[in-house]
């Protein structure tokens, strides 16, 4: 019985300091969505160019996580996440010291290495756990994705008032003292550790399954969406709604702070409903919001029995926020119930499933930026990096329809090869 307190006691240290480790390694790698605004006007950047600039730390966020995610599994999540953040801090200290472009965009290959804490992070936690409890473990843990929040509250304040190179240089400490709270207050449990002699080779190869392919398709969608957006939103609304870069940053955060906390109601959510259940719905809570932010704002004329009339459609900051808090609440359940797929599917191979699917997650959070920025230079319609976002959500929810839903009885009773929760595909 003392044996069961400790460990329990345990666990919830672990996931309680591996959870703000999390939320200050996101912060880090959203640091762009901030002090990018000033740095593109001071480097004279086009959109395109902006968007490149957001989108290096979560590239090499991305492509790190399928080994870190392997390197957890064999060596354990405390010694990996200490390693991880403590190479990042020289990195952001330095980028105060950047003053051309390709300065920024090598520095923040490095600064992008905090991105790859989520896959040490999931798996670290999940094994604490007993599986009933996997999915609530992974969710809370997820919900450093506020980190994404906590940097529209904190950049602005400190770009104000000491210009944007205090910016990183504040980061760097926190990310130092992160370091020191998460080596003291995290455990290793040596029985968690994966012993199979699987190569690195043979472990990518599970891209092979279909299913590991659709829950890569989904997490591109509510973790390298939210990513895009949480990076791009504060100049839209500078951009679109002429605000202020504090009121922009407090704005974009009513998207930034649901899409991060929320994940861990998400994951209680998929542990008593399913993975399959919580995914389909948010699926289609994305597809609606994002259908009506795509409309740009629109101004026309038409003939009356009076003389000409103009008419304005398009949505107001109000209802743009509304929508984008939904929309964010919406990414952040998906978030989560992706990855209790994964738990479900994949419980001796956590760690290296959900690096590849944490990668596909990541590789969309750098993509989307890049073209976010050229549809906007292509096109000059702000609102087209919604219209990307809804034809990509469309190929998710037929995806999901003929491999998941199409195979569920109509009186919502599984097939006999389907179970709740986490519906094999």
């Amino acid at each position: 019985m003392a044996s069961e307190l400790i460990q329990q006691r345990k666990a919830w240290s672990v996931l309680i300091v591996s959870t703000l480790a999390f939320t200050v390694c996101f912060m880090v790698w959203m640091m762009f969505g901030v002090i990018g605004v000033p740095i593109k006007k001071m480097l004279d950047l086009n959109a395109t160019q902006f968007g490149l600039l957001m989108a290096m730390p979560v590239l090499t966020g991305s492509l790190v996580r399928v080994p870190l995610g392997i390197w957890t599994d064999r060596y354990g999540g405390r010694i990996v996440m200490t390693a991880l953040m403590a190479i990042t801090v020289p990195a952001i200290w330095l980028m105060s010291y950047a003053t051309d472009y390709w300065h920024f965009l090598t520095i923040g290959l490095f600064v992008g290495l905090a991105g790859g804490s989520f896959s040490v992070g999931t798996p670290y936690v999940a094994r604490w756990f007993p599986k009933k409890q996997q999915g609530m473990a992974m969710g809370v843990y997820g919900a450093g994705n506020s980190g994404s929040a906590v940097n529209k509250f904190l950049a602005p304040v400190i770009l104000v008032a000491f210009g944007w190179a205090a910016v990183p240089q504040v980061y760097a400490v926190i990310m130092a003292g992160t370091v020191v709270l998460f080596w003291l207050f995290s455990h290793s449990e040596p029985s968690h550790l994966v012993r199979s002699q699987v190569s690195f080779t043979e472990q990518i190869k599970t891209l092979k399954d279909p299913r590991v392919l659709k829950y890569c398709q989904y997490y591109s969608i509510v973790f390298g969406g939210y990513v895009a957006l949480a990076l791009w939103m504060v100049q839209y609304y500078i951009g679109e709604y002429g605000l202020d870069i504090r009121v922009a940053a407090l704005l974009a955060a009513c998207f930034s702070l649901p899409g991060g906390v929320l994940r861990a109601v998400g994951g209680v959510l998929s542990d008593k409903y399913g993975a399959h259940g919580v995914t389909w719905w948010v699926l289609w809570v994305s597809w609606i919001c994002l259908f009506l932010l795509s409309y740009p704002q629109t101004e026309f004329t038409i003939a009356t029995v009076t003389g000409p009339k103009t008419f304005v459609i398009g949505l107001n900051v109000y209802t743009f926020t509304g929508l984008m808090f939904i929309l964010g609440i919406a990414f952040a359940f998906g978030k989560a119930s992706v990855f209790k797929y994964i738990a479900n599917d994949y419980p001796d191979n956590i760690g290296a499933i959900s690096g590849i699917v944490g990668l596909a997650g990541g590789l969309g959070g750098f993509v989307l930026p890049i073209l976010f920025g050229a549809l906007v230079d292509l096109t000059g319609v702000r609102s087209s990096a919604f219209m990307l976002m809804y034809g990509v959500v469309w190929v998710s929810l037929i995806w999901m329809y003929w491999t998941e839903v199409r195979r569920t009885d109509v009186m919502g009773q599984a097939p006999a090869d389907i179970t709740q929760p986490g519906l094999r595909a």
